[in-house]
């Protein structure tokens, strides 16, 4: 039967507790364009992929929008916790992928967390927890901001079919201000408050003409 094209569902993933925390109280103004799944997928690019592949695995997910989010590490110098990141690309050992809407998702962070520091540029992957010694290192590849799932994510929701993907992560340490632990210093309370204020955001990129419908 006839009738108006199904919108494409939207898959947010994290890696940790404390950022679907974050998201799960997050609020949204107004309905999404699609089904909206939040997915936890664990720490490290394996168990992404694993996690990402399962979630879109049937053809419910055909054409599902797929955005990475949640804490980084920033490389660059001036950047501070609670900073916003806006993937242009990611890469890793994989590939690169290349983002879409980035344009659309810095309009809508400014507005969303105006006095927040918006950086766009490219996303790197990392099998660890960059310290600070290896910063410059990775600053050097052109990289400004690095996380262990946002690139395996993107890589593993494109090779299983066309799809609009993106990742926007928010700085919870940076050159100047090195946590060891997120849940308990202050830098790690900004940047949960920030990620809990962007879910509106992640839903108004779901929503935009760039993104495929069906």
């Amino acid at each position: 039967m006839g009738g108006a094209p199904r919108a494409a569902p939207l898959l947010i993933a994290c890696a940790l507790g404390i950022e679907r925390l974050a998201l799960r109280t997050g609020g949204d103004r107004g309905g999404a364009a699609g089904p909206v799944t939040v997915v936890r997928t664990g720490m490290g690019a394996p168990a992404a992929r694993r996690a990402v592949g399962r979630a879109l695995a049937g053809p419910a997910m055909s054409g599902a929008a797929v955005l990475a989010t949640g804490f980084c590490a920033g490389l660059a110098p001036g950047m501070r916790p609670g900073d916003l990141v806006v993937a242009e690309e990611t890469r890793d050992p994989h590939g690169v992928t290349p983002c879409v809407g980035t344009g659309l998702l810095v309009g809508e962070l400014k507005r969303a967390v105006p006095g927040r520091a918006v950086h766009t540029g490219p996303l790197t992957g990392s099998d660890h927890i960059v310290r600070g010694h290896e910063r410059p290192r990775l600053l050097a590849t052109g990289a400004i901001a690095v996380d262990m799932e946002s690139a395996a994510t993107l890589h593993t929701a494109v090779g299983t079919g066309e799809r609009p993907v993106a990742a926007v992560r928010v700085v919870v340490d940076a050159p100047a201000y090195e946590l060891v632990r997120i849940g308990t210093l202050r830098g790690g309370i900004s940047a949960f408050r920030v990620l809990r204020a962007i879910l509106p955001v992640f839903h108004e990129w779901h929503r935009s003409p760039l993104l495929p419908r069906r």
